[in-house]
């Protein structure tokens, strides 16, 4: 009864979640109509806060937050606790531009696709490694994700070389038709690769969480891993492959950072982006909509620092403004985390009988 109960009011929670994202986000999208396409752009903060070059910097910002998030979701969805999305994406970071400045006399377009392919291999190995020292060794999951963010930091330092140079980027592909939308059309449908695979990516996480057979036993293995391994489901095997997999899109999410964003590798370049994507993997109740809903709210305090910093408003204090994320993803946090139920087998170790 318990159990039923808690489900219930995490259904409330979600649906209640799911109408404010619903509503913050029309509210958004109709005052950036307005502002843009009225003469309300002639007000500066109005400007600040809903232009398209706010709108393009919030989406910016929150593609690797939503990969990391769905990094998350297919990692917890299984059972194992992932705070090693930084250490993953900073590994994935630096493999995509260790890989990119290897092959910069190739073609631009294969040495990009070429980094692309190295933060999935290389993320890939740290989500594999995650699962091997908290399945097999039965490490402390938490403990584990924190190797995993020493380990990376640790090793990216020490091999990357300062002289080394990646040569280009992913440049933006426009739709026709749907990019001569006003407005929307500029920020949704001109955007280089890496950023329109994020948003597919989360239609298609979802459509295979809820609606597959794969998806159901993801989530049996990660609700009642003993109920899965009864109907013949290998509870470990999944674990493993969810957790490599969550990996692959953690080291994505970095290299977005490197081969589409910045261009170049900085050491801890990641700066915090993996705690803020596991905040909206919370926040958005383990649901991959609503983890995008959560990442292009964090993305959007992002980009008001970057707007308010560049508008030259000296009325704020900078260091305030440079905290507005982290303060933003405290307060979703702390008003949430309470209030959502998270997978019911989430962070313990399973045995079969056969052990």
């Amino acid at each position: 009864m318990e159990g039923w109960k808690g489900a219930s009011v995490n259904q409330l929670v979600w649906k209640r979640t799911q109408l404010i994202s619903i509503v913050v986000i029309a509210l958004l999208l109709l005052m950036a109509i307005l502002v843009n396409t009225t003469a309300l752009r002639q007000q500066t903060w109005l400007r600040v806060l809903f232009g398209i070059s706010a709108l393009n910097f919030m989406l910016r910002a929150s593609v690797p937050l939503i990969l990391g998030a769905l990094s998350g979701i297919l990692c917890e969805r299984s059972g194992i606790i992932n705070i090693g999305i930084e250490g993953m994406m900073l590994a994935g970071a630096f493999g995509a531009f260790f890989f990119k400045v290897q092959t910069n006399s190739w073609p631009l377009l294969a040495s990009l696709m070429v980094g692309v392919l190295a933060a999935l291999l290389v993320g890939g190995l740290m989500g594999f490694l995650h699962a091997l020292f908290s399945i097999r060794y039965r490490m402390d999951q938490i403990i584990s994700g924190t190797v995993i963010i020493v380990l990376a930091t640790g090793i990216t330092s020490y091999l990357f070389d300062r002289d080394a140079v990646a040569q280009g980027k992913f440049g933006e592909i426009r739709i026709p038709l749907l990019a001569d939308i006003p407005v929307i059309g500029n920020v949704l449908f001109n955007n280089p690769p890496i950023t329109y695979l994020a948003l597919i990516l989360v239609v298609v996480l979802h459509v295979a969480i809820f609606y597959t057979r794969w998806g159901l036993r993801t989530r049996a293995v990660g609700e009642h891993p003993s109920a899965a391994d009864t109907v013949g489901i290998n509870v470990n095997r999944f674990r493993y492959l969810n957790t490599t997999l969550g990996g692959m899109l953690a080291g994505l999410a970095g290299g977005f950072l490197v081969l589409e964003a910045v261009g170049q590798f900085q050491e801890g370049m990641t700066a915090g982006r993996g705690f803020i994507a596991l905040a909206a993997m919370i926040f958005g109740n383990w649901n991959p909509f609503g983890a995008l809903a959560a990442a292009l709210l964090f993305g959007y305090t992002q980009a008001l620092q970057n707007e308010l910093l560049l508008a030259g408003v000296t009325t704020i204090p900078r260091q305030f403004v440079s905290m507005l994320p982290y303060v933003v993803t405290i307060v979703a946090v702390a008003g949430f985390v309470g209030r959502v139920r998270p997978p019911a087998a989430e962070g313990k170790v399973y045995e079969t009988e056969a052990h």
